[in-house]
């Protein structure tokens, strides 16, 4: 999540754009096409898609920041309610001063969970079934943090929660419970700037034995490396100059990464090497994207006959969903988008 401050201007939004210079694209790398919307949301009503988390058909499972839902949409783009979060009486939230639902993550079971963040003691890890309804609160978070994006390693049995408002991750049981610092340093830090709005560590991700996290104020993607005793390792910067980087999803198994820029309406492919180049723009229907998931599927219609014994394999297509919150549009439009990844191979 990324939202400006009263004080912003646009000179503010209009140099964002000016320290965005990405690299042009490289043939056999993937590229996205077909971008559609498949589902618009209320402004007014505070239906500010905010993260996703996939089911196993394809539907998206999204956060609705200040409407304080989580709704999951098939791939017909029909809506259905799965939860609210609880109403908190004069909320206290770092930066925003309203309650906001920001990550979510799906377990195995199908079991969700998300962040809730008020100022208040309700600020913390949430759990709603697989099928919805009342949400419980698992987790604690302290009343100051603004906790953002949400990673889930099922095999450590523990969750990462990127805290935009403290500049650090937190680390909490599976389980739930007590919430401890994982990591924290200067690179997850938000930029202290008087009249601006404070955002560091943002989305996150476990992906090859790894936490990676993004920093919207200083324009990067970080990789923080999970030791063997769980510990974290030295936090490196593995891309830098990403305007306005919010959420992210990587495309495979490398660390190609799509990255949701929130203050340019843009979507970058991050490369393994930091470079990028822009793959999706606000004329394909971004309206402040911020978050971006990527769905693998069995293509039943071109599905071969043949065994892996056969030295042949089935043939996989991929979908990249983005969520778009709409905070800087003169239009609102808060919408889910649709494209297709293509790898670039023959």
């Amino acid at each position: 999540m990324f939202r400006l401050s009263r004080l912003a201007t646009t000179a503010t939004i209009a140099a964002a754009f000016t320290l965005l210079v990405p690299t042009a694209a490289s043939a056999g790398e993937p590229t996205l096409s077909d971008p559609r919307t498949v589902a618009h949301f209320s402004h007014s009503a505070g239906e500010n898609p905010e993260n996703i988390a996939l089911e196993p058909d394809g539907s998206a499972n999204v956060t609705l920041a200040f409407a304080r839902q989580v709704v999951r949409v098939d791939e017909h783009g029909s809506t259905r309610l799965l939860s609210v979060l609880p109403e908190v009486p004069n909320p206290l939230t770092p930066i925003y001063r309203s309650a906001v639902v920001t990550g979510i993550v799906r377990a195995k079971d199908g079991t969700l969970y998300v962040n809730y963040a008020t100022g208040t003691s309700e600020t913390g890890i949430w759990r709603i079934g697989p099928h919805g309804g009342t949400p419980v609160q698992i987790a604690q978070l302290p009343t100051d943090s603004l906790p953002n994006g949400l990673a889930l390693d099922e095999k450590l049995g523990v969750f990462y929660v990127a805290d935009t408002a403290r500049g650090l991750v937190w680390r909490v049981p599976l389980k739930g419970g007590t919430a401890t610092i994982w990591a924290a340093g200067a690179a997850l830090q938000p930029l202290s700037e008087i009249g601006r709005f404070p955002a560091g560590a943002n989305g996150i991700k476990v992906h090859n034995g790894a936490v990676w996290v993004s920093n919207t104020d200083r324009q990067t993607l970080l990789r923080i490396p999970v030791r063997r005793d769980g510990v974290a390792g030295t936090i490196e910067t593995r891309a830098t100059g990403l305007a306005g980087i919010d959420d992210f999803a990587f495309t495979g198994q490398d660390d190609t990464a799509l990255a949701a820029l929130i203050t340019v309406n843009e979507v970058a492919l991050v490369r393994p090497n930091g470079t990028h180049s822009i793959v999706l723009t606000a004329p394909e229907g971004l309206s402040s994207p911020t978050a971006v998931a990527v769905f693998e599927k069995q293509d039943d219609k071109e599905k071969t006959e043949t065994t892996e014994k056969q030295g042949k394999q089935e043939k996989q297509e991929k979908t990249v969903y983005v969520t778009s919150a709409s905070y800087f549009s003169a239009v609102r439009d808060p919408n889910l988008l649709t494209a297709r990844l293509e790898n670039g191979e023959d």
